[in-house]
């Protein structure tokens, strides 16, 4: 009876290898989703036990034996767990998946026949983030931030004078960046096409309204850079004016008193001067200028404020 046992188990898991493929099965799962790895079950009377174990970042062990009926977990995350109850389908499930589970599984079935091993490789797909912008230069930038693996960025239309340049982060993630000139482009818009086992996704940027954007800024800029710089002067002139204007307002009382002493020196001195006509001449001569001086300017800061 044991015997036969053994073969119909021995049969039962070579059928399980020729339909199932070969015993090292690689499993690629995008983070954030589920992860399942299917252990073959067997017969609930041959079974005694089933292990997995995983050679990752976590190093975690989890085992159920069918005669205690117990489940056992070693430095496991919760995120690890039976997917269903394991003395019918031994299956380990994983979620959400994150780039610290990726590694190699091991899943070990002991029964009353044998013992029997199955190996997984699990690889976690993290897809990038996409943009496609341009610059001052003329020059179209696609890129692919933070995959797993690189994507791959092609032009619409096709084109050979791209420049490619890879960052590799820490968490094993690649940003991928094209770079490709459009100056003396006939094409009115281009676009990037995004290759990757999460996304394929194509992104399309209109050159014509970059173009006539980079001339208004060329065009415009100088010229309001020159209206606020009139602007600023002309504030500049009417407040020193305004200043000069109250200023000259509160000592118009002391400039008219002085103004009045002069003239009545320069008459006194021309009309009774007595021989000092020339002296007197010089200083009504200097208070007439002064007058005028003194008129002039006022009369063109009121013709600023006006």
């Amino acid at each position: 009876m044991t015997q036969i046992r053994a073969v119909l188990a021995a049969v039962l898991f070579l059928m399980i290898h020729l339909v199932g493929g070969s015993a090292y099965r690689r499993v690629n799962v995008e983070a954030g989703h589920e992860a399942v790895l299917h252990c073959p079950s067997i017969s609930k009377l041959s079974l005694l036990m089933v292990t997995w174990k995983m050679n990752s970042n976590t190093s975690c062990f989890l085992a159920y034996r069918r005669d205690l009926n117990e489940t056992r977990m070693l430095n496991c995350s919760e995120r690890m767990m039976w997917k269903y109850t394991p003395d019918r389908d031994p299956a380990l499930r994983i979620y959400p998946v994150n780039l610290n589970d990726e590694g190699n599984y091991t899943c070990e079935i002991v029964s009353s026949e044998g013992n029997f091993f199955f190996f997984f490789s699990l690889t976690v797909i993290v897809p990038p983030t996409l943009s496609l912008t341009s610059d001052k230069n003329g020059v179209a930038v696609c890129q692919a931030t933070a995959g797993k693996p690189a994507a791959k960025i092609s032009w619409i239309p096709a084109s050979n004078h791209s420049v490619e340049k890879d960052v590799h982060h820490l968490n094993r993630t690649v940003t991928r960046v094209s770079y490709i000139s459009w100056v003396n482009s006939t094409h009115p818009n281009v676009t990037c096409l995004v290759t990757h086992p999460a996304v394929n996704q194509t992104l399309s940027l209109d050159l014509s309204y970059d173009s006539s954007r980079i001339q208004y800024l060329l065009i415009g800029l100088p010229a309001s850079l020159a209206v606020v710089c009139g602007a600023g002067v002309t504030l500049c002139l009417i407040l020193r004016c305004r200043a000069s204007q109250l200023r000259k307002k509160a000592h118009r009382s002391a400039v008219e008193t002085v103004v009045s002493g002069l003239w009545f020196l320069c008459f006194d001195d021309f009309f009774f001067g007595g021989g000092r006509g020339v002296y007197g001449v010089f200083l009504c001569c200097f208070v007439c200028v002064h007058l005028f001086l003194h008129q002039n300017m006022l009369f063109h800061c009121n013709m600023w404020l006006l």
